[in-house]
This record gives structure tokens, C-alpha cells and sequence, in this order.
């Protein structure tokens, strides 16, 4: 079978979506497809075109067009540039039996729907978002929803189908179209994660609590909650690092700073996603209280660490994390519960280690790429058998 993916952001760029594509597209080859992925040139290091062949049966080629940042992680084609309308109209003088798009935020699942239509190819639409985007700023909150009630609710209604990756993306999207939504969460590469070797962390810890958290620094990832929590209970001997660059940082930094808390907290920038597992690997403690997700890598790569999460209780995190067994959920800005329950591990080591072996057992059995790449076929299946 050959696929068409439109993705948002492949790596060399780093986040969440982008290793999930990354994974899957790796495993449909695997499975013997051939997958062609369209995605923007960001960050501009990236390659123009690459053919991968390691794969056993099928073959994976990315092709990046050009495009900037309108806003901080939200590209956009560079329109004017005739080497992207090239190379979006060189795609048309192939044939593929399925198209597939990621995130319903983003003009690649325009760019899916544009080609789907117009082509008569089966599209599938693969969600990843559980809630409107939650933000302090209400200027992004109003816009977004005014997006989602438009653009975004064209494209889960024009779709041949909608794919959830949890259950709570899943009650999303039957919030603007009605259809049937298949739930496939994502699997996780447990030999990669298992052999990437354990990075030293840049500052000695000794016995201290290590706390971290990883991800993207914009408005809506509560990681201001994560500061305040921390400075009521400075008595504690703990060291935290934050991992990611983003349009916060600096307003984290002076927040930091506010609460004297510079020799506690540590902002160790971007790094490779092989470089953050390395350091995930040293964390005692995982922090992710952000005010919304779909199903989170970052909680799912650190229970596979074994590191003792608390996170928020928001789209498919409780799909993740069984709380009080696996680790701890909370409500996004419960800034109380977060220092309650961060004294608790951090005071009780025994059910520290518990939660982190625990978590890690969990993710093993209920995430397999396997078990999902499976699942996709038979929707490919499915869909293309009733055109």
C-alpha cells in the first residue's frame, strides 16, 4: 500500500507529534508499506528529500517544503516560494491508495484535505489534541476556539475518518462530528529508549530529589504551577531541570529568580530526544502539568525510565497513569495538590521507586506499535472496501 502522510513537524524538529509520526511512519514501512511523508523544512537543517530503505519490506521517504513559524510551533508553507508549490504539486502525479494528516490545528491537514478531495483518495484524519487549546493568554484561547469552530471542524467533518489517539481526543471530536471514532493509541520503541545509554546531568545532584520536566516553554504547559509548588516546600534537598526552549522561558527564568530558586532550578535548553531520554534517566521525580494533551510522549518515555510521575489529569494522561498506583494525576492549576503530592514522593522513597517500576510495567503492556500498526491497517481496510 502506498501512503501519503501530511505532518505538521518531522524531525530533525523536536516534540511529542513529531516522534509519533516519526515511529509510526517507521513502522508502516516495516509492515511493508511505502510511506511518503510532506512536511514543513523546519528547522532549515532539515533535508529537502530522504529515502530510507533499512525498513524490511516497505520504504519511507520525507519531503520537506518550505516554510516559516507564523507564531512560535505553528508553520506555515512560504507561499510565495514556487519550490513549494513544486514540490506540493509533484505529489499529485502519484498515486496513493490512502492519505493521512496529523492535529486538526495545522494547514498540512488543509494541505491533506486539498489533495484527498481533489485526487478521490481515502483520507484518514489522526487527532491528537483532547480539549480547545488552553492558554493564560485569552487572546490565544478565543482564537483557537474560533479556529476549531471553523477550519478545524471542516476538517474532522470532510475526513473518510477520524482516528483518536485516547479516548478523551476521541470525545473531542464527536464534539463536531458525529461518526464512529477509532481510538489506536501510540505504541513506544522500548528496545530504543532501553539501549540509549544514561547521560550525566550538567549539575551534581548527590543524594538530592531530581525533578524534570520536558517539553515545549508556551503559555499552557503550567509550568509556572510547577515554580510555585516548588517554593513552598525549598526546605526539601531536590534539583530541578527543565528541558525545551520556547516563548516562556524568560518569564519562567524571572519567576524562578522571584522565588529564590536560582541554585534549585536548572533551564538545560533544547535537546535531541536522544539526549533527553539519556538525562530522563537520572530523574527520580517527572512533572508534566500542563493544562492540556492528547497522550503525552514525554509521560509515556518517562515511565519507561521509571521515574515517579505526577501529572494532570488532561486528555489521554489517565490512560497513561493509573493514579495512586502508577503515579499521581492532579487537576491543571491545582498548584496545592501538585506540593502535596511532590512531598509525598519526595518524603516516602519506597513509594517512589514503586510508582516508577509500576508505570513502566503499564506502558510495556498497553503500548505496543505492533498492536497499533494493526489497527491502522484494518481502518485502511475498512474505509477503502466501502469507496
Amino acid at each position: 500500500m502506498k501512503i501519503l502522510i501530511f505532518a505538521p513537524y518531522y524531525p530533525p524538529h523536536i516534540g511529542g507529534i513529531e516522534f509519533y509520526a516519526e515511529e509510526m511512519n517507521y513502522y508502516l514501512a516495516k509492515s511493508g508499506n511505502n510511506v511518503v511523508v510532506f512536511t514543513p523544512k523546519l528547522p532549515t537543517t532539515g533535508l529537502e528529500k530522504e529515502i530510507s530503505k533499512s525498513t524490511e519490506n516497505g520504504e519511507l521517504t520525507i519531503i520537506r517544503f518550505p516554510a516559516f513559524d507564523l507564531i512560535s510551533n505553528y508553520p506555515l508553507p512560504k507561499f510565495w516560494s514556487l519550490k513549494f508549490w513544486k514540490l506540493f504539486f509533484n505529489l499529485f502525479s502519484e498515486k496513493f491508495d490512502i492519505v493521512l494528516s496529523h492535529t486538526r490545528f495545522f494547514n498540512t491537514s488543509l494541505l491533506a484535505l486539498w489533495y484527498a478531495k481533489f485526487k478521490k483518495v481515502t483520507w484518514l484524519h489522526i487527532e491528537h489534541g483532547s480539549d480547545f487549546v488552553q492558554s493564560k493568554i485569552k487572546f490565544i484561547s478565543l482564537s483557537a476556539k474560533f479556529y476549531d469552530y471553523t477550519l478545524g471542524k471542516l476538517i474532522l467533518k470532510m475526513s473518510d475518518k477520524n482516528i483518536g489517539v485516547s479516548q478523551q481526543v476521541a470525545t473531542l471530536i464527536n464534539k463536531f462530528d458525529k461518526r464512529e471514532v477509532a481510538i489506536i493509541r501510540r505504541g513506544i520503541n522500548l528496545e530504543k529508549i532501553d539501549h540509549l545509554p544514561r547521560l550525566k546531568l550538567p549539575i551534581e545532584t548527590g543524594k538530592k530529589i531530581v525533578i524534570g520536566f520536558v517539553g515545549r516553554l508556551i503559555s499552557g504547559k503550567g509550568l509556572d504551577d510547577l515554580i510555585l509548588a516548588l517554593s513552598q516546600i525549598q526546605q526539601l534537598d531536590f534539583k530541578c531541570f527543565i528541558i525545551g526552549e520556547g516563548a516562556q522561558k524568560k518569564q519562567l527564568q524571572e519567576l524562578v529568580k522571584k522565588n529564590n530558586l536560582q541554585d534549585k532550578f536548572f533551564f538545560e535548553g533544547e535537546k535531541s530526544r536522544e539526549e533527553t531520554i539519556g538525562l530522563l534517566k537520572n530523574f527520580d521525580i517527572f512533572v508534566n502539568p500542563s493544562y492540556s494533551e492528547g497522550l503525552p510522549t514525554t509521560v509515556l518515555e518517562a515511565g519507561i525510565c521509571q521515574n515517579a510521575i505526577i501529572a494532570t489529569a488532561v486528555g489521554g494522561t489517565a490512560e497513561i497513569i493509573q493514579d495512586a498506583e502508577s503515579g499521581f494525576l492532579i487537576k491543571p492549576g491545582d498548584v496545592d495538590s501538585l506540593k502535596i503530592k511532590l512531598v509525598d514522593l519526595m518524603t516516602n522513597p519506597v513509594k517512589m521507586e514503586r510508582f516508577g517500576k509500576e508505570a513502566r510495567r503499564r506502558i510495556i503492556k498497553n503500548f505496543s506499535w505492533e498492536k497499533s500498526i494493526q489497527k491502522y491497517e484494518k481502518e485502511f481496510a475498512k474505509i477503502m472496501a466501502k469507496k
